[in-house]
């Protein structure tokens, strides 16, 4: 028998139950006695039956679909909180449906009324420009949206971010205590704020220790772009430390400078990523970074979406989650904190 032409009324009659008992079982969140779920379960199996979830959200208008909206996925941080996402989604009942947009904003606006189409009931934003209407057009169709690893300076929007400017305090206090004294930047993606606070809190911790930016280069959170902005900073006037904006970056800002520039690290120079991905801990690198704690950035998203789909969410926020800086191989040690230590 096709599994086309199978359905529910057919389940219900194989196990002996009614055919509501069937679509409760079928419906996340619906209540159904463990006696029916096994019998609708076992019938449903040997007739090759699979629910309609299409059908079915067409009926409720509920798809229990959340939108994820990502600019790029180079950067290793996003692959592995997309996996996070969508686990603990699925545990909450919801699936994630994946659009990709690139840094383009009118390209994000023209993605998210393709999202809507697909009738998603909440869209978590990630890396995605701040520049575009995205906020406003969601909310005219009453669809609500969180921004992950993305803030904005509107109270009226929910946000989940690591705390980017005290990690980049904590950063600068670090070298400093290290004995650095010539300390250089390379900054990301300039509409991004992640890349804002994190260079803010930088230079704010090494003003508060009367010592300016060495010099500043430009990586737009590329590998490539990294790579060259390490180049440029290190012909003339080379700095003794470089703090750069991710661990994406850091780790080919490292390659070039041990294989192009024949330095070594940390004895020529200290380098600093922000993320604490997989590959930091990696021997190759064992890269001093800051730590984005992607599992409670994520428990936080999931629960503000769902929150607002569900009609039980609280005054927008914009949530910052603590970060701390995970010193390793790639700096200097200091008598307080020692390599494989982590510093809050």
């Amino acid at each position: 028998m096709s599994s086309e032409k199978i359905t529910s009324i057919e389940v219900a009659h194989r196990a002996g139950v009614s055919q509501s008992a069937v679509s409760r079982v079928f419906t996340p969140g619906a209540s159904a006695s463990k006696q029916t779920v096994e019998k609708v379960r076992k019938a449903a199996s040997e007739l090759g039956y699979r629910p309609n979830v299409l059908a079915r959200a067409m009926v409720s208008g509920k798809s229990r679909i959340i939108g994820l909206l990502v600019a790029y996925l180079d950067n290793q941080f996003y692959p592995d909180a997309l996996e996070k996402l969508s686990s603990a989604l699925q545990e909450r009942g919801y699936h994630l449906l994946v659009f990709m947009a690139g840094k383009d904003a009118g390209n994000i606006d023209n993605v998210v009324d393709e999202m809507l189409d697909y009738q998603v009931e909440g869209i978590i934003a990630a890396s995605v420009s701040m520049s575009s209407k995205l906020a406003e057009r969601c909310q005219s169709v009453g669809v609500p949206i969180v921004f992950f690893n993305r803030s904005q300076n509107d109270e009226t929007r929910f946000a989940v971010t690591s705390d980017n400017y005290a990690g980049g305090r904590k950063v600068a206090d670090y070298l400093v205590a290290a004995g650095h004294t010539k300390i250089a930047y390379i900054a990301g993606w300039q509409f991004a704020s992640t890349q804002y606070d994190r260079e803010a809190g930088f230079v704010d911790g090494l003003n508060k220790h009367q010592i300016n930016l060495h010099a500043r280069g430009v990586g737009n959170f590329t590998s490539e772009g990294a790579a060259e902005a390490a180049r440029l900073l290190f012909d003339k006037d080379p700095p003794d430390a470089l703090f750069v904006a991710n661990d994406h970056m850091a780790f080919s800002v490292m390659d070039t400078l041990r294989y192009e520039l024949g330095l070594s690290i940390p004895d020529d120079v200290s380098v600093v990523g922000y993320d604490d991905v997989p590959i930091a801990s990696w021997p190759s690198f064992n890269l001093t970074t800051v730590r984005q704690r992607a599992n409670q950035m994520v428990s936080k998203t999931v629960d503000i979406i769902i929150a607002q789909i569900e009609g039980d969410a609280a005054k927008p926020q914009n949530v910052k989650i603590e970060a701390p800086l995970i010193v390793r191989g790639s700096t200097r040690a200091i008598a307080s904190c020692q390599p494989n230590s982590s510093v809050k």
